[in-house]
């Protein structure tokens, strides 16, 4: 029989990925028996249940067979017949975590499951039932078990759906990117380490226990949607993925702008993904594009109010040199790379200042940052009101912001690749697609052909930038293979195993991202990702050889299928944070929706919201944190809902993973000022380091060049007024054009 170490590499995605599991019980231990979709590979994990307190978890390291496995449940039977023998539990489909709060710890088990779609062969699912365990055997737990305050504890958890908006796959790694999962050949435990994987620290003890990620799976929380398209009489998948942050996450009122660490609130990754719908076995194209919204990184806060629908807006002055907002943006370019391009959407002009506020703050602080950057490093900073654009009709706002889409998106580029049949599917994620050459630069796996100049990129740009027409298409910006030509006309010949009249594409990677932003984040800043992805769409089509132009018709059927599932999006995205679906008045008035029914939608839309905020949002708060760890219950301490708000981190327990990620100390406001005004009134210090480099993304990938600096002038604050001005023509002349 085959014997595997106790620390085992992480397995390939057809070689022991364990996906349906068997719960069983014995009155010492609960038994779980997993396999693989194939029934190859079967798995034992022993838990003990005779420990009221503790969480003691053994993995037998044994691969077993079915017939093994049928074996070993029957000795499990006979052993223990005396004290009631082996019983079946359950079904279930994954371990979500472990949790304890003041008696026993409990297991959370996927229990029902639904295919939402599938990622280059792999599957994704939703989570359709869970269950809540407890693990000790009744006859062993302490009477904290039953105590009013755990009772209260569990139901608070409960509170957090997993059947609602919760997404996970076995072999995909659904909470990065397409490009990065074929970039880099991460796996195991760093991958639940990331911002947007949910279940963290429900799985830190079982993870860093059995050092191997087998019997859980990692939950990521947003939105997934996949469709079945068609366009010029060929069909197509397109997928759109929003992944929300576990850093800083919270509901509206209780989460705004920017903590210590730099993480901010409603910090969201969306990510649209479009490739070819074609036979199994043929050439498949994929293409995806990211973008991100997140609130603006200031130290900001509004008081929730049962009197004011509409609360003030107070802003922190104590950050004086920003550092928070600079760790933002840093984080930003290291997972992005440059150029970020920042999409600011707030109020130009207020008759009682509240937008207008952070818009002059925000200008100055990225003013202030780029003064410390090489300048081809720049935050490209954009104002645009859309609240003033939109009082003409939508269309004409959709326009504008098409326009702005296509600057950002000839910055960024989109990412495009070709799979071949050997990588499809199941194989893309055991080794990169791409590799590094010799020159630290990015190209397909086992070729170093080196990736066109920085100064070839450039004038690439310039030529764009000057263009009278107005056609800045992305294709002019992708990066290509020296040795491309060469490499294309073998594959047309059939050499090197390759496909007869195959036409091969170079591979173009994204490179920087578009940052939207309005207050909430949540409506304004979805009409917007919504322009972004269907000037995106457009050129991942042309790029996949499905359109000829490299442009979708705002009037085009395509046009308002997609308007649908950013409206989805945007719908679910905003009853996650604010508590109600999004205000879509643009997107009702270019459907044509009676206006006086519009209206009702929204006044309903916005009593909903302001009664989530006033009435729900801090149940709804103290689950969030209960779930992510930020607050672990400690007898002897205050409970949850003894504390005044959610800033109680420092209540958990000592050594908590997460004890300093949302760390608060004083205010009885649920501010976004984090410690550093806690402890000091005075100035915050940072080290005057000019022409400093956001660190890249990826060595040797020095930023695309951009158009030029786009800080349009703001009269509410000291800017340089002349240098303002220039950008501002520039980037107006671009979009007149």
């Amino acid at each position: 029989m085959e014997q595997r170490t106790w620390i085992e590499p992480e397995p390939g995605p057809n070689s022991g990925y364990l996906q349906k599991f068997r719960l069983y019980e014995t009155r010492a231990n609960f038994y779980i028996i997993g396999r693989d979709k194939n029934r190859t590979c079967w798995r034992l994990l022993k838990i003990d249940r005779l420990e009221p307190s503790d969480l003691n978890i053994l993995e037998d390291s044994t691969i077993y067979s079915e017939i093994e496995c049928c074996d070993l449940l029957k000795r499990i039977n006979e052993g223990n017949k005396s004290t009631g023998g082996l019983k079946f539990v359950t079904t279930c489909y994954g371990i979500v975590g472990f949790i304890k709060f003041l008696g026993p710890y409990y297991m959370l088990l996927i229990t029902k499951r639904r295919k939402i779609g599938a990622i280059c062969g792999h599957t994704i699912y939703a989570i359709t039932k869970s269950e809540m365990i407890p693990i000790p055997h009744s006859t062993v737990r302490s009477n904290m078990a039953y105590s009013k305050n755990e009772n209260r504890y569990k139901k608070l958890l409960c509170t957090v759906d997993l059947t609602k908006d919760f997404f996970f796959s076995y072999s995909y790694h659904v909470m990065r990117s397409l490009q990065r999962n074929l970039r880099e050949n991460e796996t195991g435990q760093s991958l639940y380490e990331t911002m947007f994987v949910w279940n963290e620290f429900l799985t830190h003890g079982i993870r860093n226990h059995l050092k191997n990620t087998l019997w859980t799976v990692a939950l990521v929380y947003g939105f997934f949607k996949q469709v079945k398209l068609s366009v010029s009489g060929r069909d197509f998948k397109l997928t759109l993925i929003a992944r929300r942050s576990r850093h800083y996450a919270g509901t509206r009122y209780l989460k705004r702008g920017v903590n210590e660490k730099g993480r901010v609130a409603n910090d969201v990754e969306t990510e649209q993904i479009v490739f070819e719908d074609v036979p199994e076995g043929c050439p498949v194209q994929i293409s995806s594009v990211v973008q991100n919204r997140g609130s603006i990184p200031l130290f900001w806060s509004q008081e929730t109010s049962r009197l004011n629908i509409k609360p003030d807006i107070i802003l922190s002055k104590k950050d004086v040199n920003y550092q928070a907002t600079r760790l933002h943006f840093e984080n930003l370019v290291k997972r992005y790379g440059n150029p970020i391009i920042i999409l600011n959407l707030i109020k130009t002009r207020e008759k009682k200042p509240r937008e207008t506020i952070l818009r002059a703050e925000f200008a100055n602080a990225i003013k202030l940052i780029n003064k410390d950057l090489a300048e081809e490093n720049h935050l490209k900073f954009l104002h645009w009101d859309l609240n003033k654009h939109s009082r003409n009709k939508a269309t004409n706002v959709l326009v504008l912001l098409g326009k702005v889409a296509a600057y950002a998106l000839n910055l960024t580029g989109i990412f495009y690749v070709q799979v071949t049949p050997p990588l499809r599917p199941g194989l893309l994620l055991n080794e990169p697609f791409f590799e590094k050459n010799v020159c630290g630069e990015w190209s397909l796996n086992s070729s170093c052909n080196k990736i066109e100049d920085a100064d070839n990129l450039e004038k690439d740009i310039s030529n764009c930038s000057s263009n009278s027409s107005g056609d800045c298409s992305v294709k002019n910006l992708s990066y290509r293979n020296e040795d491309v030509d060469i490499l294309e006309s073998e594959v047309r010949n059939g050499s090197s195993g390759a496909i007869r009249n195959f036409s091969f594409k170079p591979p173009m990677f994204q490179k920087g991202v578009l940052r939207t932003n309005c207050i909430d984040c949540l409506d304004r800043t979805n009409v917007a990702q919504y322009a972004y992805g269907l000037v995106a769409l457009g050129h991942q089509l042309h790029a996949l050889g499905l359109i000829d132009v490299p442009q979708i018709d705002l009037d085009s059927t395509l046009a308002d299928d997609l308007m649908k599932f950013y409206e989805t999006m945007g719908d679910t995205l905003a009853l996650q944070y604010g508590g109600s679906a999004a205000h879509n008045k643009i997107f009702s008035e270019r459907r044509g929706q009676w206006r006086a029914a519009t209206q009702s939608q929204e006044f309903f839309r916005t009593l909903q919201r302001y009664y989530s905020n006033a009435y729900m949002d801090a149940e709804k708060q103290d689950a969030i944190n209960v779930f992510l760890g930020y607050f672990q219950p400690q007898l002897g301490k205050p409970a949850l809902w003894e504390l005044d708000s959610d800033q109680h981190y420092n209540v958990g327990r000592p050594g908590s993973y997460f004890a300093d990620e949302n760390q608060r100390l004083v205010f009885k406001r649920s501010l976004s000022d984090g410690n550093i005004l806690c402890e000091s009134n005075s100035p915050m210090v940072t080290s005057d380091v000019k022409k400093k480099e956001l660190p890249s993304a990826e060595k040797g990938q020095g930023g695309c060049m951009g158009l030029s600096e786009s800080t349009p002038e703001i009269s509410t604050c000291e800017t340089d007024l002349s240098y303002s001005r220039l950008l501002t023509l520039h980037f107006l002349n671009f979009l007149t054009h």
